[in-house]
């Protein structure tokens, strides 16, 4: 292991292909870090428009391609739209955007929690970052800041606030003498899932009954349709943290090895967790501020894209994002079309999916069988 830690610490960022001592996969290079992402890429482009067709009210893909195309060539007023057009851009585009991005940012952070805490049960949702930007979102509700002109920043601070001092909380119990017990950890989740949700059970019972309404269907998971405003805003938060999950994607593949042998080839060891942490709750919290507490996307996709593609964080990284933007997307999908015109809250579907692989997870980590 020590010899494969020095290969990558020493190595340049894309090289000539070779097997590293320590995984069955090839060594990264330039081409298959470019061609993998285009691939990726290329079926997130397909997975967006074909959210864009499906929903209460079918479009057909030349109606889709002729209204994107008219609309960037020649951008049109509201008061002139069709009724397809309204559909399109008012309420099914921003859906699609929000839980592209929804689902993209929770597999980023549930790729680099894997790696810091070399645990393939790691993710926002289980070890209780989700609900603490919650309970950081739901007080910012109940004070009143969401309904003032700082509500698009305000919010999503909150969230963040809510879910840092969450992760501080798990780390600080399920670390004993410089190691982490994983069933501390997610022993520690639980307990802090169930305090926070309690605390937002009685937050909610304090507000209107409409507005308590809004809050639990929140609590499920559900990409309202958002505003472009608001798309934005969360567009810049999840690049500023994405781009610094991706800096620290060569310190996250060392310490994967261990912190004693990430330390020997030079890497702050407490600095990149300080930083890994403090960027999964800024991510978390913005996600969570807008759709709500959609858990296991960040545990299904980085163990699945880590099977395919190996475990260099350099390009895993940016492959899960992608691969969970679409995954999200196809989950929404389901959402929207299996009981139309009524709808499902996504978080259902991504729970029908992910309690069981967690339990599989468990089960195979317990036997020795997933590392």
């Amino acid at each position: 292991m020590t010899g494969g830690s020095r290969i990558l610490a020493t190595a340049p960022p894309f090289t000539k292909s070779e097997v590293l001592p320590w995984s069955s996969k090839t060594l990264l290079t330039r081409r298959r870090w470019a061609l993998t992402l285009a691939i990726l890429g290329g079926v997130s482009l397909c997975m967006i428009m074909i959210a864009l067709r499906f929903g209460a009210e079918d479009l057909a893909m030349a109606e889709i391609v002729r209204i994107l195309s008219q609309t960037l060539l020649k951008p049109q007023g509201a008061e002139s739209l069709e009724v397809s057009q309204v559909i399109l851009l008012q309420v099914r585009l921003p859906r699609v955007l929000l839980g592209y991005l929804v689902g993209s940012c929770l597999a980023a952070v549930g790729v680099a929690l894997q790696a810091l805490l070399r645990n393939p049960l790691a993710d926002p949702y289980v070890l209780g970052i989700s609900s603490g930007a919650a309970l950081g979102a739901a007080i910012a509700t109940l004070s009143g800041i969401s309904t003032t002109l700082l509500a698009i920043h305000a919010r999503p601070l909150c969230a963040m606030i809510g879910g840092l001092v969450s992760v501080a909380i798990v780390y600080r119990i399920a670390v004993f003498h410089g190691h982490i017990a994983i069933h501390t950890l997610l022993l520690a989740g639980v307990i802090l899932n169930a305090i926070f949700s309690a605390l937002i059970m009685f937050i909610t019972s304090l507000m209107e009954p409409n507005q308590s309404f809004g809050m639990m269907q929140w609590l499920m998971g559900s990409l309202s349709v958002p505003s472009y405003d608001a798309l934005v805003a969360l567009a810049a938060y999840l690049m500023i943290g994405g781009l610094i999950l991706f800096w620290q994607a060569r310190p996250l593949n060392l310490l994967t090895l261990g912190d004693e042998a990430a330390r020997s080839t030079g890497v702050e060891v407490e600095r990149v967790k300080k930083t890994v942490f403090v960027s999964s709750a800024l991510l978390t919290g913005a996600v969570v501020s807008l759709s709500g507490m959609i858990g296991f996307v960040g545990m299904i996709i980085p163990h699945a894209v880590r099977m395919i593609i190996g475990p260099d964080h350099r390009l895993l990284l940016p492959a899960a994002a992608l691969v969970g933007g679409s995954y999200l997307l196809a989950a929404d999908a389901l959402a929207r079309t299996l009981l139309a015109p009524a709808e499902i809250p996504v978080g259902i579907i991504t729970a029908l999916a992910g309690g069981p692989f967690f339990i599989y997870l468990l089960v195979n980590r317990r036997s020795g069988v997933v590392s």
